[in-house]
């Protein structure tokens, strides 16, 4: 099982959007900053995530997310918990 995931800065309110196999690790790499592109944007906290049976829907739906359609899904869907 594959999770792409929306992780959101606690320090800025930035979103981050990921795709990893284990979930649980890759947040506590991120928190602790062995991950170069977050590690100055620490803590995060996990708002959203989404299970694919494989690797390959994960890293398209990351994309999806990371566009511009994707962001406007984003916020429609969090629209509540980020504000």
């Amino acid at each position: 099982m594959y999770f792409t995931y929306v992780l959101r800065s606690q320090k800025d309110g930035m979103l981050y959007i990921g795709y990893t196999e284990n979930l649980d690790k890759r947040i506590l790499e991120h928190n602790s900053g062995k991950v170069k592109s977050t590690k100055y944007r620490i803590p995060f906290e996990l708002v959203y995530f989404e299970a694919c049976r494989n690797q390959n829907d994960a890293l398209h739906r990351e994309k999806y997310l990371k566009s511009t359609y994707g962001h406007r899904y984003l916020m429609n869907r969090l629209k509540n918990d980020i504000l």
